[in-house]
């Protein structure tokens, strides 16, 4: 009799073992990628002041740059099941107006998160709203204010200024805290998930977005190539 439950003891602490090591070893999983634009960088914005002459607008400047893999946002369609939405952290995400622009152009926030909005040039601004998913208009003030809001809704938020209509941005809010966004050589990666299949979402402001099937392994990373 006791023999035999030594014997059902050191199987079940066998098993115990295993699934412990098989947890262990499955969290070590990081989503890694570069993306990749289809024909290259999206053409230049046109050039030229909304309000040429007018003492509220800036001498015209070069078009900027706009389209590049950096305003390539990743996220996961969900999360990995046990994991929990953490709280984004206390570090407010800034989109400045500067050189009569918005910069950057495109910001990634997690829901609950909440985006400064300082003027930083020698006129007047506005920054308003009308996407669903946050509606706003924070008024027009001037060089060294600053004006904030909160975003709770997750969605694609598109930023305009009504004085001068050349100014554009978008605020992609996530619901949890899997995202990221590509640097300027298009390279990104996500925090650490278990292993399992996923979908892992695309979202571009001139490519618009589209979904790609992720394997992360039980140990080791998961290497996304991403094109679009």
């Amino acid at each position: 009799m006791m023999d035999s439950l030594r014997s059902g003891f050191g199987i079940a602490l066998a098993l115990t073992t295993a699934v412990l090591v098989h947890a262990a070893t499955s969290e070590a999983g990081v989503i890694r990628g570069a993306v990749e634009l289809s024909g290259g960088r999206t053409a230049p914005a046109p050039t030229g002041n909304a309000y040429p002459g007018h003492a509220n607008s800036l001498p015209p400047a070069s078009a900027p740059e706009v389209g590049g893999v950096d305003e390539t946002v990743v996220w996961l369609s969900r999360l990995p099941a046990g994991m929990v939405v953490t709280p984004p952290s206390g570090a407010h995400p800034t989109l400045e107006q500067r050189r009569q622009r918005f910069v950057p152009r495109v910001v990634a926030l997690q829901a609950g998160s909440t985006v400064d909005f300082p003027n930083r040039d020698p006129v007047y601004h506005n920054v308003f709203s009308v996407s669903p998913a946050r509606r706003f208009d924070l008024g027009k003030y001037r060089e060294g204010q600053s004006r904030s809001v909160r975003f709770d809704k997750p969605g694609v938020v598109r930023v305009f200024c009504d004085i001068h209509s050349d100014m554009a941005a978008f605020i992609v809010v996530i619901g949890h805290q899997l995202f990221a966004r590509a640097d300027a050589a298009g390279s990104f990666a996500l925090p650490s998930v278990p292993g399992g299949d996923y979908t892992l979402r695309v979202w571009h402001p001139t490519r618009g977005e589209s979904e790609i099937s992720v394997h992360v392994p039980d140990h080791g990373d998961a290497n996304v190539p991403v094109r679009i």
